[in-house]
């Protein structure tokens, strides 16, 4: 299985609620709708530096690759700009 590596972009919102248990994640050297929707059901680890965060990809996001996260719980605001770990 091939490690991959991906950043945090943003918590899912609409105009007035943010998803603070979603997030969108750009991964590295995905640039294409059809390879973001490959990623769906793998499994993502935030590291906070006290404890891993789990999470997996439930569905892509966009035209450039991006893809839609649900983790177990709400992300930190700080987490936003951080790197994950995707499996």
């Amino acid at each position: 299985m091939r490690k991959m590596q991906g950043t945090i972009n943003h918590f899912r919102r609409s105009k007035k609620k943010t998803y603070n248990t979603q997030m969108i994640i750009i991964v590295d050297g995905i640039t294409k709708k059809e390879d973001a929707k490959k990623l769906v059901g793998k499994k993502i680890t935030y590291n906070t530096g006290k404890k891993d965060i789990i999470g997996k990809v439930s569905a892509a996001h966009g035209n450039i690759g991006a893809v839609r996260a649900t983790f177990s719980t709400g992300m930190p605001g700080q987490a936003i700009g951080k790197k994950v770990k995707i499996e």
